[in-house]
């Protein structure tokens, strides 16, 4: 299944990552819907859509519901930063989920903390293939520079950035590995759609008062890097089966 199949959507959270990845596409067209970019192309033979997710669980969910329903995306790939949770997750490593929650969704007394309402579920799980190529792409560029990940990731509608706010979500969720505030809406827009996806995060500061130092030169020195070596490798084992 190469250039004729359902194409591979892969939406980036920061622009200077979008732009990396652009740098591997071959024969783009460019489509404005909703205020968002859309880059029709090919990479290593595979027809893909890349956009810029939004920022923030609505935003990213309206992204993720236009590449299936106007582009037809078979899949989605998101490529962003989050900040880290446990404490083996370090500045500069990377995560690849397994599983994503809202952290922030809580409809109690009428339903379970977490738990999407009407859904009767908190966790929405990644697709197994496609996560664990991911995190096989990803041992591979980042060996003996950083660690690799899986587990969970947990999306809310706050940027987390004091110690106490990530002490009460590691109390709260302690397997969650990070926090970022896209990842788990277009998990559920995924599930809604019966499409696979898979989630990438590069760990940029560790979600407490220091968060923000330095993250302009992070993304561009350290995300932006490995988001486009950690695709490249993903999608070149793609076009190759």
């Amino acid at each position: 299944m190469k250039t004729g199949a359902a194409p591979i959507a892969i939406l980036s959270a920061i622009h200077e990552e979008q732009h990396a990845l652009l740098a591997l596409v071959d024969d783009v067209e460019r489509i404005e819907i909703a205020g968002r970019q859309f880059h029709c192309g090919q990479l290593h033979g595979r027809s893909v859509v890349l956009v810029l997710s939004g920022i923030g669980k609505v935003a990213a969910a309206a992204t993720a519901t236009l590449l299936v329903d106007r582009f037809a995306a078979g899949e989605l790939l998101f490529i962003g930063v989050a900040g880290g949770l446990h404490a083996d997750v370090a500045v500069g490593d990377v995560v690849v989920a397994r599983s994503l929650l809202q952290h922030d969704m809580d409809a109690s007394p009428l339903f379970p903390r977490y738990e999407v309402p009407l859904t009767g579920r908190s966790h929405f799980d990644a697709d197994l293939q496609r996560a664990t190529a991911l995190a096989h792409s990803a041992r591979r560029c980042v060996a003996g520079t950083c660690r690799v990940h899986e587990g969970l990731v947990v999306s809310g509608d706050r940027f987390v950035s004091s110690a106490a706010e990530s002490a009460a979500l590691r109390k709260a969720l302690p397997d969650a590995l990070a926090v970022e505030m896209e990842g788990a809406a277009v998990a559920q827009v995924c599930s809604d759609f019966g499409r696979p996806f898979a989630v990438l995060r590069s760990i940029s500061d560790r979600a407490d008062d220091a968060a923000h130092v330095d993250f302009s030169r992070f993304v561009a020195d350290v995300a932006s890097v490995h988001a486009r070596a950690i695709v490249d490798d993903w999608m070149f084992g793609r076009s190759n089966r």
